[in-house]
Formats: C-alpha cells, structure tokens, sequence
C-alpha cells in the first residue's frame, strides 16, 4: 500500500521567529490516527529566522535527528557536545535516560531550514550520546546515500532504531529502484522535485508517502529531485 501524503494536510506553526510543518502529532496538534509510521514519531521540516531559536530544553528516550537543508544551525547540549552544521551535514542525538540542549540558528542574516525527525530506539534507558557527520554530497547524485543506520558504514551516523536514512539528488527521468524485505516499511519525502513510484503515485515537492506490504519500489523523477528516503521497521 503506497499512501500520499500532501504538503497541504501537514499542520503548520508560525511566528515571528518560526515556522515549523508537522507531519505527525506534535505539541498543540494531536491527531489519534497520526502518531507514528513505525518507529518514526516526529517529522518537522522547520525554519527558524536569523538569531533565534530553541532555547535549552530536555529530552528522553528519543533518537533525534537533524538535517540541515540551507543556512546553519549550532547544537549545545549537557553534555558539553556542540556542532555547527550546515548542508552536508546531519546531527543524531540519543536522548537516552535524558540530556538537555538547544538549537539555534547563529547567522545574523540568513534563514536556517532543516528536517527533524524522532525515532524510539530499540531499547531504553540508553546512555545519552551525540554524534554529527559530514556526508558526500556528490554521492548523492542519481544515487541512494545512506547518512544513518542501525547497521553504519563507514561515514554513516548509528542510530539506535531499526531504520536507514538515505538522500538522492535525482537528474530528470532518473529511477531509483529499492527492493524491501517483508514486514517493513518505506517512507519517502520529496524535498524538492516530484517523483512518481511505482509508475503511478505521484509525489510532489513536499509531499510525503508512506508505504507498507510492497516489497519493490522504484521512484522515477518528473524533474530534478532531491529526495529523503527511509527503510523503516514494521510495527504501528
């Protein structure tokens, strides 16, 4: 089953300094029916306005994702890790059995925008942990790159969650094909471009699909596209 899900449908917080599109319950937005995608709980495509940001804030029992899209952000947490990121880059924090840290965008001119993304991890009670890793962005191209794992290679984030976080930037008319085992799951999210999958379900610039029972998926750009894509655990 291949589920599109618009750009339209996602719930949006805006403010003077924010602007944050939710793909999964989240803060004052609450939907039973949209909690998880397997062990995917949060999905925040965000821009934060220059100098501003999330100040210090806790977090527990989380595996938490950021990937910087344009500008810069600068991580600090309790556990004297900082990084500055920027595209290329993408930063895993393990909550574990808690941490505190904040997100702030240091340019004074420039917007800074990125994807959020939680997982649960596969067991609790984990020692909090930070990793940031810069991938090759030519790598990339018309290919599916792994940036995190729960089985890393070399140059590849660990993540403590059943899932594999991949970026393509896709030429027009490219295809990628994915073969999945039984019992998982997929979720694409176009980030730019369109795509169709499967020769039938069309996804446009961010847009989401969230697919389920498919062992096989191919995804054909309807013009130049850059993609996320997960393989995912089963499950909710």
């Amino acid at each position: 089953m291949i589920q599109i899900i618009p750009e339209t449908s996602r719930f949006s917080v805006k403010n003077e300094w924010l602007e944050s599109n939710l793909s999964f319950s989240f803060g004052e937005y609450y939907d039973e029916s949209n909690i998880q995608f397997g062990p995917l709980r949060v999905f925040n495509d965000d821009t934060i306005q220059p100098g501003r940001g999330f100040g210090i804030h806790p977090h527990r029992e989380m595996e938490i994702v950021s990937i910087v899209l344009k500008g810069q952000l600068k991580h600090e947490d309790s556990l004297g890790s900082s990084g500055h990121l920027k595209f290329g880059n993408v930063q895993l924090m393990s909550a574990g059995t808690g941490l505190l840290h904040s997100e702030m965008n240091p340019s004074t001119e420039e917007e800074s925008s990125f994807l959020q993304l939680w997982f649960f991890p596969d067991q609790k009670q984990l020692t909090p942990s930070y990793q940031d890793i810069t991938f090759n962005i030519d790598a990339m191209h018309n290919e599916l790159l792994p940036i995190l794992s729960s089985n890393p290679t070399e140059g590849t984030a660990k993540i403590h969650s059943d899932v594999t976080l991949y970026l393509s930037r896709l030429d027009n008319g490219q295809e990628l094909y994915f073969k999945q085992d039984r019992g998982r799951k997929m979720y694409v999210f176009v980030i730019e471009g369109e795509l169709v999958l499967n020769q039938e379900f069309v996804v446009s610039q961010k847009d989401s699909a969230r697919i389920s029972n498919e062992q096989e998926l191919t995804m054909k750009s309807n013009q130049e596209s850059f993609i996320l894509f997960m393989d995912l655990a089963g499950g909710e």
